[in-house]
């Protein structure tokens, strides 16, 4: 049966492209063409049951014999990456999948291996996920999560997409299913908020729930101290008015989160209430936004809530809140969340209930939340806790239907109240709301930033990349706070630097360190975010920089005119399938070496514009080393665990015959080339011009400092802003160098001329 004219079921198997991908497949499974443009390249696949029941699993066939990565629930609210073979290697929970298959033929090249991207979708009130057993099979696990709600078939449980280039795979399959559901919309349409662009500060790992006005203002004071100002402000748990209906002393708690404590009230709690009650002020809340925004020069203030109000819920009939018609409902997890990871939250959720508003009325619920944030100057909000609500289904429909209610009234409100579309999703990596958001159009990437967890901070940054792969299609990935003044905080900003994430930390007052924060922030408080969402290159898909002792991590992005390839040692540390959690499991791992190529960057050749002839400059950022690397070729970088660098690829571009030039940028930032925003070469003509240079390089450059440009020729002159200004040049590298002084202006973009 040909159901594309690349994929088919012939004999019992899948084959794509030629390519034999599944065996043994069942006479219930079902192709079904993709139809419509962006759909003809790719298909869906379906199964049927004899009965109609609410959970299902299908096994689909035997999987062997081809590299794949996945990304999987680890727990209920976050994936991480799991790389494998096998049926028997593919998780529970698996929410993407990409599998490589390589024409094995003698002879062939490389350019005969396929990519297919697996993506199981939602269909009705039902969602699918992937998992393996061990018989090698792959199958679709499909549930309702209510058991009132049943089926025995799904035409298009599974979307597969297949060919040569696996970011493009990945991209087209996602906007295939896009048009497919009609029920999301792709990252690229969203609008981002502005926040992106600013360094800021989180309150949570800096006091976590005992958060106060006066430690606020304290954090404040201490950046300034130091000359660096956050320009957006995240306020995390601890500042709402809540209330338990438990008295036990040993309820559970982590970081000081009582998860089983439920909203009593919308606003502020007494923290950040006003000390003197005139009928004169403010609420205390709108006084700790002015305050940051007239004194501290912040341009947008964030505040946290769950999804469900807190993490408890919201206090049935509790004073003033009876119109949400809040009821205690008890929390059902998936049996593949179920045979993850264990979690706390859900355990004292599972006792004590959670307090639901009724999905009927949450938009009203969201609405008066955020109308009254908004009157106190906020700009938008941290909206945590999201996957709670797929457990809450029993009676409202199902997981599917009550998430989409929860995530439609979200996005309405935050369209109402906050026009810069001030929403950061967090918790949510679950395909319930990823296949439903329409707008929201940032999310947290991983779990959390853990700064006492020393077995944390390489899977953290391994996470980010893996699960940006499938994320990235959705929002603009959060790579999370961090603390400048940690033994890892150079390794985490370097990872945020190049991830096109916002930048924001969570240091205590008094605890920063600002030679760390200087490469990532400007004067201004702005910062120099790299244009796309940061992912693994190609040659690192399907090796396991985490857990197999010999792999690198590279991770690629690309800035207006140059590229970026951050070089990281994540090994020794990962999610345990044995103990089910993260654990540390080489204590000694090894110091590993590979080796970086312009080619790495999948974009690059849209940055180097249609003139280029492959050959670059590569500047590391650590070593601070310039090299000429000529068309095909690298160099090696060799690096002990929780080390990095960076390295920027700037595209020659050749202007005569023994002439070329690139622009590097801002030499001591994390992020050099993300200070350039316009090259462009001006041939000279001899007779307007003094100095009898062949070009005039004009270049557009925000920041200061050390700026950097790579000449074969020594300059005859440069200028910033029409005036002369002094620099030096390396004959032995073609280095040009000078400074730049601090703009007046926020986002000032110097205009400099190089003449050559």
């Amino acid at each position: 049966m040909t159901i594309t004219p690349t994929i088919s079921i012939n004999d019992g198997e899948l084959v794509i492209h030629g390519k034999t991908i599944l065996k043994a497949v069942p006479d219930n499974i079902v192709l079904t063409p993709g139809s419509g443009a962006g759909l003809v390249a790719g298909a869906f696949i379906g199964a049927t049951a004899p009965t109609s029941k609410s959970f299902h699993i299908f096994p689909v066939g035997i999987f062997e014999g081809h590299r794949f990565i996945c990304c999987f629930r680890f727990k209920l609210w976050w994936m991480t990456q799991r790389m494998g073979s096998c049926g028997k290697d593919i998780p529970l929970e698996t929410q993407f999948m990409l599998v490589e298959s390589k024409d094995t033929s003698e002879g062939e090249s490389e350019t005969k291996t396929i990519y297919t991207v697996f993506l199981p979708l939602l269909e009705g009130q039902f969602r699918a996920v992937l998992q393996g057993n061990d018989k090698n099979e792959l199958e679709i696990c499909l549930e309702s999560g209510d058991d009132s709600v049943k089926t025995k078939e799904g035409n298009s449980l599974v979307y597969m997409h297949a060919g040569t280039n696996p970011f493009e795979v990945i991209n087209q399959g996602v906007k295939a299913v896009e048009k497919h559901l009609q029920t999301f919309c792709h990252r690229e349409k969203k609008k981002l908020p502005a926040f992106l662009d600013w360094f800021g500060w989180c309150t949570w790992d800096a006091f976590y729930t005992d958060v106060t006005a006066e430690g606020v203002e304290d954090g404040f004071k201490s950046f300034s101290e130091g000359g660096i100002s956050p320009r957006f402000l995240i306020i995390d748990d601890g500042w709402q008015q809540i209330g338990t209906d438990n008295k036990d002393s040993n309820c559970v708690v982590q970081e000081g989160a009582q998860f089983a404590s439920r909203l009593t009230g919308i606003k502020e709690n007494e923290k950040f209430q006003n000390k003197e009650n005139t009928d004169n002020q403010p609420p205390g809340l709108q006084l700790i936004v002015n305050d940051a925004k007239n004194r501290h020069n912040v341009k947008f203030v964030y505040m946290w809530h769950a999804i469900t109000g807190y993490w408890g819920g919201v206090k049935p009939d509790g004073a003033g809140l009876e119109h949400y018609d809040s009821a205690l409902a008890y929390p059902v997890q998936s049996p593949g969340v179920l045979g993850n990871q264990p979690d706390i939250v859900m355990d004292s959720l599972s006792v004590q209930g959670l307090g639901l508003v009724h999905p009927k009325k949450v938009f009203n619920f969201f609405n008066e939340l955020h109308s009254y944030l908004a009157s106190c100057g906020v700009d938008g909000v941290k909206v945590d806790v999201q996957t709670i609500i797929e457990t809450l289904g029993a009676g409202f429909g199902g997981r599917v239907s009550i998430t989409r209610s929860y995530i439609q009234a979200l996005e309405a409100s935050i369209s109402e109240n906050f026009p810069d579309n001030g929403c950061i999703s967090c918790m949510s990596h679950n395909t319930d709301g990823l296949y439903s958001a329409r707008k929201l159009a940032v999310v947290r990437a991983s779990d959390d930033y853990y700064p006492r967890d020393p077995a944390s901070h390489t899977i953290h940054i391994s996470s980010v990349a893996y699960n940006t792969l499938f994320l990235g299609e959705f929002m603009q990935p959060d790579w999370d706070m961090f603390h400048s003044l940690h033994p890892a905080a150079d390794y985490h900003a370097a990872a945020r630097s190049i991830g096109g994430c916002p930048i924001y930390v969570s240091d205590k007052p008094g605890n920063h360190n600002f030679d760390i924060l200087r490469k990532l922030v400007l004067p201004d408080g702005s910062v120099l975010r790299a244009q796309l969402p940061g992912r693994p290159t190609h040659d690192c898909l399907f090796t396991d920089p985490a857990r197999d002792g010999k792999s690198l991590l590279k991770i690629w992005n690309v800035n207006k005119c140059s590229g970026v390839v951050g070089v990281f040692n994540c090994q020794g540390a990962g999610w345990c399938k044995e103990v089910k959690k993260i654990r540390i499991h080489d204590t000694s791992p090894e110091t590993l070496t590979t080796t970086v190529k312009i080619t790495d960057i999948d974009s690059i050749d849209q940055v180097a514009g249609p003139c280029w002839k492959g050959e670059a400059v590569i500047y590391a950022h650590r070593s601070g080393v310039l090299t000429k690397l000529p068309k095909g070729s690298a160099i090696p970088v060799t690096l002990k665990v929780l080390e990095y660098e960076l390295f920027h690829f700037c595209p020659i571009q050749e202007i005569a015959s023994n002439i070329s030039f690139a622009a590097i940028g801002l030499l001591d930032m994390f992020n050099t080339g993300g200070a350039v925003e316009e090259s462009k070469v001006n041939l000279a003509k001899p007779e307007l011009c003094e100095e009898k240079a062949t070009a005039v390089i004009e270049l557009r450059v925000r920041g200061c400092g050390r700026f950097g440009a790579y000449s074969s020729q020594p300059p005859l002159k440069c200028r910033v802003e029409k005036v002369d200004a002094e620099f030096t040049y390396e004959a032995a590298t073609g280095l040009v160098t000078l400074t730049l002084p601090v703009p007046e202006q926020e986002m000032f973009r110097w205009h400099i001329e190089i003449s050559i």
